[in-house]
């Protein structure tokens, strides 16, 4: 039985055991390639949600209705990494042991590999949707193959190909986009595509990662590698509820760095993605 965070996401009161639905942070960025900072997203995020309403006018439902238990962070050693996913990996398993769906909040984009992990023990044929503005498909970065820019490309080693759907890339190495169109579905610099997907995914269980720099940096520029040309808010939250008609068994919000936003919007926009994703999952 896990205790309720003292501090936790807006409307996510409820106690443990009669949780559909539980979110943890994972602040965790020792891999991050250009700017950390994202190991401060969840708290940050929990304390700005009081600035929003449990009630969704996108979807006409309110958080208070909902049963969320919001488990608090993790505590994570920094300088070891392996330590970190296992970490992710245990306590996500715990979550999916009692039949209720993990919801992490990174965090950088390496700790989606942790709860993949366990989510593929339970569901041997996972897939997942990645929204990101880099396909994360490097085999190493400076050598090192745990990385926020090698992430895909583990939980590939563990899904296989064509199981690994990704959408609003528009950003990577030349050799990440030839491994994508021989591996992955990628569907660059927009959603193109995401309706056809999420019809032929129908009744398969589904990990969502969704990386928050898909959006543009004018809606969002508080991450640590902003990248020009991204989908606006509205097209996010529509493509949200587009995925989340999925049988979701699992997923996460990452690369929120709240220091490079000191007026608060981007964290102002994460709390309400997050808001929007919770009410949207499964319908619960």
């Amino acid at each position: 039985m896990l205790n309720r965070n003292v501090e936790t996401f807006l409307g996510c009161d409820k106690e443990y055991a009669e949780a559909d639905i539980v979110i943890f942070g994972a602040p965790f960025d020792s891999t991050t390639s250009y700017r950390p900072g994202t190991r401060f997203a969840s708290k940050a995020i929990r304390s700005e949600s009081f600035g929003l309403e449990t009630y969704s006018p996108y979807k006409d439902q309110d958080l208070c209705d909902r049963n969320v238990f919001d488990g608090g962070d993790l505590e994570l050693p920094f300088g070891n990494t392996q330590r970190v996913l296992q970490q992710i990996e245990d306590y996500t398993t715990q979550i999916l042991d009692d039949a209720k769906l993990p919801l992490m909040i990174g965090g950088e984009h390496l700790v989606t590999l942790g709860a993949v992990r366990a989510v593929q023990k339970k569901y041997a044929d996972l897939h997942i949707i990645h929204f990101d503005a880099h396909a994360d498909l490097r085999d190493d970065y400076l050598e090192e193959k745990y990385s926020h820019a090698t992430v895909l490309r583990r939980c590939y080693d563990i899904v296989g190909k064509d199981r690994i759907f990704q959408f609003g890339i528009r950003s990577g190495e030349k050799s990440e986009f030839v491994f994508a169109k021989n591996h992955t579905y990628m569907n660059k610099f927009n959603f193109n595509t995401l309706k056809e997907t999420v019809e032929k995914l129908q009744g398969k269980p589904v990990y969502f990662t969704l990386d928050l720099d898909v959006l543009d940096p004018s809606v969002f520029p508080g991450t640590g590698t902003p990248e020009a040309g991204g989908v606006s808010f509205m097209e996010l939250i529509e493509a949200i509820s587009c995925v989340c008609k999925l049988k979701i068994v699992g997923c996460d919000i990452n690369e929120l760095s709240p220091i490079y936003d000191q007026s608060g919007a981007s964290t102002a926009v994460a709390c309400k993605v997050l808001r929007e994703m919770l009410l949207s999952i499964n319908e619960f």
